[in-house]
């Protein structure tokens, strides 16, 4: 008998250890301590690259000699706010900013974004005063805040574009915001 108890042991051993397994794996996804994903968009509304040419351009047909609008020189985006990202629950570096591009639509602006990848990331503004430490992880969700999309990747640069109706005076810190667990990987002040 005391051999049939120990295989119904190790069997409900098992049993037990495959349904957390199930449940756990899901939803914690240890693998993204080890995964990654980096992102590289250009800052919108600079100026393209230009590339020199040997060719000898074509001549003028009239003598009107005003610049076309086209030759004229775009606007720059204008930096309105930006900050420098501190840690919270995960090792967070790189810096935000708000910029106005040329036709007045607004976007944030992640650059040397280097934090851990995870499990239902977002990109919050939010009204939230930074804090350092714990007692910043979980500050973000309490007031007002908006989601500007998933977290394209949790390296690089990448923008996200600003609804027209956010509030940009009342929303003053960015976080990237896990879901799931309800907690900050990481913020900067928007200053």
């Amino acid at each position: 008998m005391p051999s049939t108890r120990r295989r119904t042991l190790a069997v409900a051993t098992v049993a037990v250890a495959a349904v957390v397994a199930a449940v756990a794996l899901p939803l914690f996804q240890p693998w993204r301590l080890f995964t990654g994903k980096v992102v590289d968009e250009a800052l919108p509304g600079a100026d393209p690259i230009s590339m020199t040419t040997s060719s000898v351009p074509p001549p003028t047909i009239s003598g009107d000699r005003r610049p076309t609008p086209s030759a004229t020189r775009p606007k720059t985006p204008r930096r309105l706010t930006s900050g420098t990202f501190i840690s919270h629950e995960h090792k967070t570096t790189g810096t935000a900013a708000i910029l106005e591009l040329p036709d007045g639509s607004r976007v944030l602006r992640l650059e040397a974004l280097d934090t851990s990848d995870g499990p239902d990331l977002e990109v919050w503004l939010s009204d939230a005063k930074v804090l350092d430490g714990k007692r910043g992880w979980h500050v973000f969700d309490d007031g007002r805040y908006r989601s500007l999309g998933q977290l394209k990747g949790n390296q690089g640069n990448q923008n996200y574009e600003i609804p027209k109706d956010v509030d940009l005076k009342a929303l003053t810190s960015v976080s990237i915001w896990c879901n799931r667990f309800n907690v900050s990987f990481g913020a900067a002040e928007l200053t």
